[in-house]
């Protein structure tokens, strides 16, 4: 008899979990995604502010379930699912027939109908993402360094943050301390220490998420850092020289979205109406109406808590949906068809405020500043995968913490371009 076949598209935090609960079922995986490496997404903006290098923060997915000869990885594009003749259809087109699917597909930047703007102002999401932002960030260091006028210097060293969420908190925090204590003394004409960073946020409150008064906290840190924080004025334009925000015109080099995220085509592929958010509304026990052989986790799925509100998007979400969703599947095959509901357990929000303060929010008890910092770092070095990224990460922060200084500093992708002319430069 044919063993039943469970495709997983996707191998985050969802489509991984998903893969590691059906460990010992008898079950054949096999897991689609069109990157080869599982990225922890916590800790990629340290990737974009040169904190880390691109492996301590990812790992082949290949190599992570090289011991589960029941699963099958491909490196393919999925472009749709064919529900009736249940299979996944490949970009290349070739099919992947299932007996049970699992949609861990996450989430992609969204610029609330302005697409345009992705090509002034990158989103964080993946490890491409964030060597881009790298890349922007550096550079215009090396531009400023050669631009003789006063003006265009300061644009060149001013860089925008957008939405104020943990994503962007951090962001903010890490770039103001890139500029003035790790570039300090290395550059010339270029001053880094007159690096301006801004961070917009068109609600009233950064953290929104966040109790009052961890939000407040990390408000007045923000600015005691140096970070200039504009509350409750969106931004309506965006080019390559600047942005607008209000009323007010802000030239500058660098900007970075980091203000909202809509869900995979998952719906579409599936042919089913999504919510505002592009996600999939999902029955209790996270199977598609109407096709219950079919899950979506994460990102991509939506589904309420008891209380109304809906399962928030993030990383330890995505997780428990995947092995509630292997669960299933393994009752199912056991004779067990009764509807089993998914029940999120919340385990807080955390943020980091630089290298020596963080907020966090765990329901019941509510900690911040450096304390906070010390449990935000060892929660996220154990979540790592191995003991080898775990000492390499604990290592690097211990360096930043102690000289400021950060070895992830390579321009990559492509050839060093600056806006500046190449031609003698004078003391402005």
């Amino acid at each position: 008899m044919a063993r039943h076949r469970v495709v997983i598209v996707g191998s985050g935090f969802g489509g991984l979990s998903a893969a590691q609960a059906l460990a010992g079922a008898d079950v054949d995986v096999t897991l689609i995604d069109r990157r080869n490496h599982h990225l922890f997404q916590p800790l990629l903006y340290q990737v974009a502010t040169a904190s880390l290098g691109t492996s301590e923060i990812a790992w082949p997915i290949r190599h992570i379930l090289r011991k589960r000869r029941e699963v099958t990885t491909l490196l393919a594009t999925v472009t749709g699912v064919d529900v009736a003749g249940k299979a996944v259809l490949l970009e290349d087109g070739s099919r992947v027939g299932y007996d049970s699917l699992i949609l861990a597909t996450g989430a992609r930047h969204a610029y609330f109908g302005h697409d345009d703007w992705e090509k002034f102002a990158p989103g964080l999401k993946t490890l491409e993402d964030a060597t881009t932002i790298r890349r922007k960030l550096l550079l215009a260091f090396e531009a400023a360094e050669r631009e003789p006028d006063p003006e265009k210097r300061q644009a060149l060293l001013t860089f925008v943050i957008i939405g104020a969420g943990p994503t962007g908190v951090e962001l903010a925090g890490a770039i103001v301390e890139l500029a003035r204590v790790t570039l300090t003394g290395e550059f010339r004409r270029a001053d880094p220490g007159k690096a301006r960073v801004v961070l917009i946020e068109a609600g009233n409150k950064v953290l929104a998420n966040f109790q009052p008064e961890l939000s407040d906290y990390t408000l007045k840190s923000l600015r005691d850092l140096g970070v200039e924080v504009i509350l409750g004025k969106p931004v309506t334009t965006i080019d390559a020289d600047g942005l607008v925000y209000g009323d007010t015109r802000l030239d500058a080099e660098c900007i970075i979205w980091a203000a909202g995220v809509e869900a995979s085509p998952a719906a579409k592929w599936l042919g089913l109406e999504p919510d505002r958010a592009g996600r999939v509304k999902v029955e209790a026990d996270l199977s598609v109406p109407e096709h219950g052989e079919i899950f979506v986790v994460g990102d991509t799925a939506s589904i309420a808590m008891p209380d109304g509100k809906p399962v928030p998007g993030v990383g330890d979400a995505a997780k428990q949906g995947g092995k509630h969703a292997a669960s299933v599947i393994r009752a199912r095959l056991a004779g067990d068809t009764a509807l089993k509901p998914f029940r999120y357990k919340h385990a807080g929000d955390l943020a980091t405020i630089g290298k020596r303060a963080a907020v966090i929010d765990f329901g019941w008890i509510q900690l911040k500043g450096w304390v906070a910092w010390w449990v935000w770092g060892i929660a996220h070095i154990y979540f790592l995968i191995d003991t080898k990224n775990r000492l390499a990460v604990a290592l690097s922060w211990l360096w930043i913490y102690l000289s400021g200084q950060r070895s992830a500093r390579l321009i990559t992708q492509g050839e060093a371009e600056a806006k500046a002319p190449i031609k003698e430069v004078t003391e402005a």
